[in-house]
């Protein structure tokens, strides 16, 4: 169940909402619901996919070889299973 809030922005401040919104195909709305969920998100997580690639690029290969029945696929440029 989702709970209504209500938030007053003045007239340029909701121009330029909905100018992002419309640019990247979503709504205020949305755009808002976003902004909030990122500003309560775990701050440990910050960096963390970073982190991640970095570890496959460097030690992907010997945690495959020492797992080999724990090998991820692996994703390519365009998000594809290479």
């Amino acid at each position: 169940m989702s709970k209504p809030v209500t938030i007053r922005v003045d007239d340029q401040l909701y121009a330029l909402l909905k100018e992002r919104a419309e640019a990247d195909g979503t709504t205020v709305t949305a755009l808002i619901t976003q902004a909030a969920h990122n500003a309560v998100r775990d701050p440990r997580l910050e960096g963390a996919a970073e982190i991640f690639r970095d570890f496959l690029d460097t030690d992907g290969a010997a945690f495959d070889a020492a797992f080999p029945h724990d090998t991820p696929a692996r994703m390519d440029a365009s998000e594809r299973a290479a």
